[in-house]
């Protein structure tokens, strides 16, 4: 027997010989590999295949494991990730191809060469001992701040591309992961990182590493990004810093420069306000994405997105939707049909102000996360440990998980505090509920039920109903009576099922309960449930015939459970449900039904 293992390992050894010096043929960029690229997969010679197998075999015997030992060596480092029991996401480093803008442009973001060939180190956390960076509201860094911000970026903005940490590199590492650039890690499959649970931990990641960069520029390991504070009245204008120097973008919406007051719901359309009421319907909003729309963390987080084509999910947690979605719609320039820079996924990056906007986007996350007393958002490993690639301020790539960016403590940042005056602005109904409850009654009794903007079933069939006009539907409560402890545990939740966005366009729509007039009603009343944002995101190219671009429909779930207590509704039967397509951008959406689950 010990003759017998010698012998294999011996044999072993000349295969992985003749195997690495066939990969260094065959690795990516080298002329051989050039050469194959062109021809069918089914033209490769049969010998390697053969060979390959034979390997994989021996190896088994040898070694005494399983195949899902050798399939789980990083294709980037060689290194052998810890093994976890589930396929992770994870960006396959070598498959970075063409993808689209919004508009079907074709774009090309990846880097100079591909970082499978680059080394990769694990990510470590700062040391304990380093300064903490503090992030400061936009509109409250002083002048000298600014002059060592804009000394950072001007230096950033000078390095050649070549560099991973110049501007340009950067602004592109979010079009790489927003596109559909790269394959997932063991599939064929797209990967994205909006309109799931990996929205924010990515953009955290993202600037974390962008933050770091910039203070290692100018030599000070205490530089922090600002974030721009459009959740409190002072902040609900685009900074002042961002009209000047190296902060200047000329790619952005005029007519929505300062003074202006941000429309944080914004649909394309003005919403005609003052700067009074506007901030007033900004606040009344931010309450119900925050607080009471935002109750579970899929909710708030995004809907669970796994690997491989099957686990594909389409479903925005409510600060994704909006603010988010709606701002980088809102500051984009409406002389571009994209709305470049900010309203693009592509090109977004390149405004500065987009870091500012992200800077508070993450601080979203840190007080949803306090408002909860600090448990798990998630436990699933599938979760924790996804991972990603980026380049530190030292130029190295790093590999690093989900995980890793839960405790921003550890990774020595923090916000400076400010009000939240959005905390306690739960709205009122816009009439009161004995009177709209009547109203909606005597409808139902008359012949309006003909119209064709309702509906008695909330059940459109698979075809769906288009949005081109306002729906209403009466939808069916499963239970009308709770005990105390399932009110405490469960969510009710209204389900908008089977979105379908026919076209890769921008769309828009609004949902009410139990509303009497939704022309005169918004975020301010408390009828308002949420609002639904498809922006658009160019993930249709693939690399090779045959991979997945990973369409599939939409959900929309919104916690209303608070929302049915307020319109004294938390024992009715049936509920109507109206949802409101806005700025005409509904004319290429179909709905599949509405239905109401509860959520633990």
């Amino acid at each position: 027997m010990g003759s017998k293992l010698w012998f294999s390992t011996v044999l072993l050894a000349f295969i992985l010989l003749g195997l690495g010096f066939s990969a260094t043929l065959l690795r990516p960029g080298s002329h051989i590999d050039g050469e194959l690229r062109e021809l069918d997969e089914q033209k490769i010679p049969a010998i390697y295949i053969s060979i390959s197998a034979a390997f994989k075999q021996l190896k088994n015997i040898v070694l005494g494991v399983s195949g899902g030992w050798f399939s789980s060596i990083n294709a980037a480092t060689g290194s052998e990730p810890k093994k976890t029991g589930v396929i992770l996401l994870a960006p396959n480093l070598t498959t970075c191809h063409r993808s689209l803008s919004d508009a079907d442009k074709p774009v090309y973001c990846c880097p100079p060469k591909r970082e499978s060939e680059e080394s990769v180190i694990d990510f470590q956390f700062p040391s304990p001992s380093s300064p903490m960076r503090i992030r400061r509201p936009a509109h409250l860094v002083d002048e000298e701040y600014i002059a060592k911000y804009q000394k950072a970026l001007s230096i950033m903005k000078q390095l050649s591309y070549e560099d991973p940490r110049s501007y340009l590199r950067q602004a592109n590492m979010h079009c790489i992961y927003c596109t559909g650039a790269y394959n997932q890690e063991n599939s064929t499959s797209l990967l994205k990182i909006h309109r799931s649970w990996l929205f924010f931990p990515w953009h955290r990641i993202m600037i974390y590493f962008h933050e770091r960069i910039l203070g290692k520029l100018i030599g000070d390991d205490t530089f922090a990004l600002p974030y721009w504070n459009w959740d409190a009245p002072p902040g609900m204008v685009i900074p002042s810093m961002y009209l000047n120097g190296s902060f200047l973008d000329k790619d952005r919406d005029n007519s929505h420069l300062p003074p202006q007051v941000t429309d944080i719901n914004f649909d394309y359309v003005e919403s005609g306000l003052g700067s009074e009421d506007q901030i007033a319907t900004n606040v009344a909003f931010m309450y119900h994405q925050m607080v009471s729309g935002a109750k579970k963390p899929e909710l708030f987080m995004g809907c669970k997105y796994k690997a491989g084509e099957e686990g594909s999910c389409d479903g925005p947690g409510t600060i994704e939707l909006a603010p988010h979605n709606a701002l980088h719609t809102w500051v984009g320039s409406n002389l571009h049909p994209e709305r470049e820079n900010m309203g693009a996924f592509y090109s977004a990056a390149r405004d500065p102000v987009f870091y500012a906007h992200h800077a508070n986007i993450d601080r979203m996350w840190t007080i949803w996360k306090r408002l909860r007393r600090n448990r798990p958002e998630f436990v699933d490993p599938e979760w924790l440990d996804s991972y990603f690639y980026f380049h530190d301020e030292n130029a190295q790539l790093v590999r690093i998980k989900i995980r890793d960016c839960l405790d921003i403590t550890k990774l020595r940042y923090s916000y400076e505090e400010v009000d939240l005056p959005w905390l306690n602005a739960r709205p009122k109904p816009s009439i009161p509920p004995k009177i709209a409850r009547n109203i909606l009654k005597m409808r139902e009794s008359q012949n309006t039920m003909q119209l064709s903007s309702y509906s008695w079933s909330p059940d459109f069939g698979q075809e769906g109903r288009t949005l081109d006009t306002t729906i209403r539907a009466k939808v069916q409560r499963p239970k009308r009576q709770r005990s105390k402890k399932e009110r405490e545990e469960e969510e009710e939740i209204l389900v908008v099922y089977g979105i379908d966005v026919k076209k890769d366009v921008y769309m828009k729509f609004d949902v009410y309960v139990n509303v009497v007039d939704e022309t005169t009603t918004g975020p301010e009343s408390r009828e308002f449930a949420g609002t639904y944002v498809n922006m658009r995101r160019g993930v249709r190219l693939v690399m090779n015939k045959g991979d997945s671009t990973m369409k599939t429909k939409s959900n929309l779930k919104l916690g209303i459970s608070e929302l049915l207590e307020d319109l004294e509704a938390d024992e009715d039967e049936n509920i109507w449900v109206t949802l409101v397509p806005r700025g005409g951008t509904g004319v290429n959406t179909t709905i599949e039904g509405i239905r109401i689950e509860y959520m633990r």
